[in-house]
């Protein structure tokens, strides 16, 4: 028997090469989401710290707003820090308290007095600075009395009491201020 079949007409194709397997797009898909939520990561921050910003100017609005001007609400400025006084002896007056006397007839009295100090300056004192206040006791037997009181925290005042020796029991005693140094601050 014979073969009957005329041969083709063209020459038989080359066999196909391997099929290569389909690459998944599985990582296209992660990479592509990680992306997105950094970007939203980002722009989040991003949001957060203009609005936290305090020099960064309003966001512009458009003008067709339907809140009345006259309710818009403008930052407050930020308050400039205290400018406090300088502090010298016109600043204070001083009276004396006595807070004990024993006197012993002609021969004179010792007398316990301590200091009564008002503020009558017109700016603030500083509340972190201590001030050294100098007085001069007057009326002593011996003579001038000196003593030093410390103003702190803008009415916190700290002496010794002092202990003068006068003539007679009729003898003034007085004070004046005489310095007043500021420490610290």
């Amino acid at each position: 028997m014979s073969n009957t079949t005329p041969p083709p007409g063209f020459p038989p194709l080359p066999p196909l090469p391997p099929a290569v397997p389909k690459k998944s797009r599985t990582n296209a898909i992660i990479i592509g989401s990680a992306a997105a939520v950094i970007a939203a990561v980002v722009a989040t921050g991003i949001v957060v710290v203009q609005s936290t910003d305090d020099d960064s100017k309003p966001a512009a609005t458009s003008t067709a707003s339907s809140v009345p001007d006259e309710d818009v609400v403008t930052p407050a400025a930020e308050e400039p820090e205290p400018a406090y006084a300088y502090l010298d002896t016109g600043d204070f007056t001083m009276n004396l308290r006595t807070t004990k006397r024993q006197c012993f007839g002609s021969a004179g009295c010792n007398v316990t007095v301590e200091p009564n100090l008002t503020y009558v300056g017109s700016g603030d004192i500083n509340p972190d600075v201590v001030y050294e206040i100098t007085y001069e006791i007057r009326g002593d037997e011996s003579g001038p009395v000196i003593a030093t009181a410390e103003l702190s925290n803008e009415t916190s005042l700290s002496y010794a009491p002092s202990l003068i020796s006068t003539a007679s029991s009729g003898t003034k005693v007085s004070v004046k201020i005489t310095d007043v140094v500021p420490q610290g601050g």
